[in-house]
């Protein structure tokens, strides 16, 4: 396999670093991967302020992250489907719970996220704000960040298919995980573009159901994200007549919706 192209980069925080290395080598955040090295602190005896190192990488071609995911699939939980979409060099370190009980009270995480988006925003030279929210709580009774990015011109953010707005959502992720010390969680709606693939996924999964229930037979939707897999599952999770899983390997695992026995 070719050896991948990588960027270290110094600045005084995560976002400046990365945007400077996206510069640098004339990519976007879909093009590449990236880890901190470094995450700076107070210099020698206190004095001082220690600089961010990061490194970029390149991302492979289609064939390489497929087989990635494939093996992150391979070696994760049973609930693979409602996972963070995180390649694993990014993924951050093993960190300690929330001792929190109560997620509703943590207010420092949502105001992290928002100084976090809102940022990455501004370097991005986009007119925009971000406010964030918790989300609704999945079939395990976790609940995620929901960020909602309002502005002009923000198409360029969303990208072909999404791509952008996902790669944009890993790396906002990364950074609030890491300052938070522990995984967090986060979904970023730009103008309501997830919204919009939201409902229409689960309008397509319940005349999918109806279709199953009515005949009889399986049905395979067709190969989403894993986020957009999870969308799937939870609109039919409480179906008296269907249920669901997922079945193949991505990029190309989709759902598939089974009368109920």
């Amino acid at each position: 396999m070719q050896e991948k192209t990588t960027l270290e980069v110094i600045a005084p925080t995560v976002e400046e670093a990365l945007a400077k290395g996206l510069k640098d080598l004339g990519l976007t955040a879909a093009d590449v991967s990236f880890e901190v090295l470094d995450s700076g602190g107070k210099g020698f005896l206190g004095l001082g302020q220690r600089q961010v190192r990061i490194r970029l990488t390149v991302n492979g071609t289609e064939a390489e992250e497929a087989e990635k995911a494939e093996q992150v699939e391979n070696k994760s939980a049973p609930a693979a489907d409602e996972a963070p979409e995180t390649p694993t060099d990014n993924k951050p370190a093993p960190v300690k719970k929330s001792t929190s009980s109560d997620p509703e009270t943590d207010e420092p995480l949502l105001e992290r996220a928002e100084e976090v988006v809102n940022k990455l925003l501004e370097l991005m030279n986009l007119e925009a704000k971000a406010t964030a929210r918790y989300d609704d709580p999945d079939r395990e009774g976790r609940k995620s960040v929901y960020v909602e990015v309002k502005g002009k011109d923000l198409g360029v953010l969303i990208g072909r298919r999404g791509k952008t707005i996902d790669a944009f959502q890993r790396i906002a992720a990364l950074i609030v995980s890491k300052e938070m010390s522990r995984w967090v969680r986060l979904s970023i709606d730009v103008e309501g573009h997830r919204s919009r693939r939201e409902e229409q996924l689960k309008q397509m999964a319940q005349k999918m159901a109806q279709q199953v229930a009515k005949s009889g037979r399986k049905q395979s939707l067709e190969p989403m994200p894993a986020n957009e897999r999870r969308i799937v599952h939870m609109s039919l999770q409480n179906s008296p007549d269907v249920v669901t899983n997922s079945s193949g390997e991505d990029p190309h695992r989709k759902v598939v919706i089974e009368p109920k026995i």
